[in-house]
């Protein structure tokens, strides 16, 4: 019998297949190389006994050929720091990985390094190698160690002053008791963990100086995973409750805060008071930024400030809700576009008489808020919104401020004066005026219309560069002097 031409081809072309899938890809099983993502891999500042987080790398297969990696370890072996995951498999040493031709593999790398009792920072270092066809390839582990003070879900009962030779780290955290008070003096860090703020019931003084400004911030330093770049609501926020009263901070920083723990609003920092309630807060130049909720957000409180900035906030920098007594002298409440947070429809300052607690109740309470000097000032057409309700008392003055609104305020309100503007401007230009908003640089640029527009404050601090306000100078708005 003789096969068709058509069927003679179908049976060479399945019998190549055969032949081909029969056919085990080969070993390489001498030389070959292998390669790596990274030359170091390397661990921003680790907090001892906090445990650390997760880095990894590549090993690549750059060969047409199948390999055999006969080990990946650690030089250090258990005695490491390190600790290793290859493609899933934990162990600081793993046997016989086989790597198809042009692949690669993921090996994940952890560390914990044990308290030391150093107040400096310190290195830890390992190897990671991997073995193939007896050569051997390797890629260096760096880490720096940092001893801490832990405050761990703490209650601090009693008058207590931080120390400043190793950083404290908040986690699950902490509360000052009603009659007690916590210090933190200059060049004290501060790292909240994610699910932590500070509670104040008793008093908190916080004293830093220019040089050694107090520094709240998250304690996720592996910025590396950030992009090296600052996210809001790393960590809670600090919390002053009803009961605390004389609370002072003096040259403070409060960064990427916002993080909603516990149910409540997120905020940077958050003052509830009650009617006649003396004052709680004293902030002199002091920073709230990048938070995801308010910067500052006060429910009937009592607060001073002075050379303050609030900035670069999810809803408003500051928010006054059920009244409150305030007193702000060059400060600046901006809110650009920021990269990671909406400035579209919440205004830069809020100022109610009032808290909604339902969708026809509300609570009322005395508002008397006093800006001087004071610059409010964003992205958005309106920077500024007044509201009130009920019989409350309502007083909002301004004192020679710059403020960002194109709408006229309310004429009801101005003209019984609910609202007071004394030498105040009122801009419609949406033109920058400082020297770098996108990098947080807030001081004005030449010729911004902040310059010599202030009123003189006899007795006041100096401004956020540290610059005296002279009473015989001119007074610029905002908490940059200029130049």
């Amino acid at each position: 019998m003789r096969l068709k031409s058509g069927s003679l081809f179908i049976l060479l072309v399945f019998g190549t297949l055969l032949l081909f899938s029969c056919k085990k890809e080969k070993l390489l099983s001498s030389g070959g190389e292998l390669r790596f993502s990274t030359d170091t891999l390397t661990f921003d500042t680790v907090f001892t006994e906090a445990g650390s987080f997760t880095l990894g790398l590549k090993i690549f297969n750059p060969q047409n050929q199948k390999i055999n990696i006969s080990s990946i370890r650690l030089e250090k072996g258990d005695s490491s720091f390190f600790r290793l995951n290859v493609n899933g498999v934990p162990g600081n040493a793993i046997n016989n990985i086989e790597l198809a031709a042009n692949d690669s593999i993921y090996v994940f790398a952890t560390v914990k390094i044990d308290p030391r009792n150093q107040s400096n920072p310190f290195l830890i270092t390992d190897k990671l190698i991997a073995t193939l066809n007896g050569n051997e390839y390797s890629v260096p582990f760096m880490a720096y160690g940092q001893d801490a003070y832990y405050v761990v879900g703490q209650i601090i009962g009693q008058n207590t002053t931080w120390h400043t030779d190793k950083p404290y780290v908040v986690l699950h955290s902490a509360l000052v008791e009603k009659g007690a008070t916590l210090t933190i003096p200059a060049g004290c860090r501060i790292y909240m963990n994610a699910d932590s703020r500070l509670y104040v019931y008793g008093r908190l003084l916080v004293n830093g100086t220019k040089e050694d400004s107090v520094i709240f911030q998250g304690n996720r330093l592996d910025r590396g995973y950030f992009g090296y770049e600052d996210y809001p609501g790393e960590w809670g926020g600090i919390y002053f409750d009803t009961a605390s009263t004389g609370n002072v901070m003096k040259w403070a920083i409060l960064k990427n805060c916002g993080n909603n723990t516990m149910g409540f609003e997120p905020f940077g920092v958050m003052v509830a008071g009650y009617p006649g309630i003396s004052t709680q807060l004293e902030m002199y130049n002091t920073i709230i930024a990048n938070s995801i909720g308010f910067g500052l957000l006060s429910v009937g409180g009592n607060i001073k400030a002075e050379n303050c900035m609030v900035h670069s906030t999810g809803t408003q920098a500051f928010a006054a809700f059920q009244g409150g007594n305030y007193r702000f002298t060059n400060c600046n409440f901006v809110n650009y576009q920021p990269s990671k947070l909406s400035h579209t429809d919440e205004p830069t300052v809020a100022l109610l008489n009032y808290r909604d607690i339902s969708n026809t109740q509300y609570v009322q309470g005395d508002l008397s808020a006093r800006f001087t000097n004071c610059l409010i000032f964003g992205s958005m057409e309106d920077e500024l919104l007044c509201l009130r309700k009920g019989t409350a008392l309502y007083e909002a003055g301004f004192d020679h401020c710059l403020i960002k609104r194109t709408k006229p305020l309310d004429t009801d309100m101005v003209n019984s004066g609910a609202i007071q503007l004394t030498e105040t401007i009122l801009t419609t230009d949406r033109e920058s005026p400082f020297m770098d908003h996108k990098k947080w640089n807030f001081r004005p640029k030449e010729g911004a219309p902040m310059i010599n527009k202030g009123t003189a404050v006899p007795g006041i601090s100096n401004d956020l560069d540290d610059k005296p306000w002279i009473a015989a100078d001119t007074f610029d708005i905002g908490a940059y002097k200029y130049p």
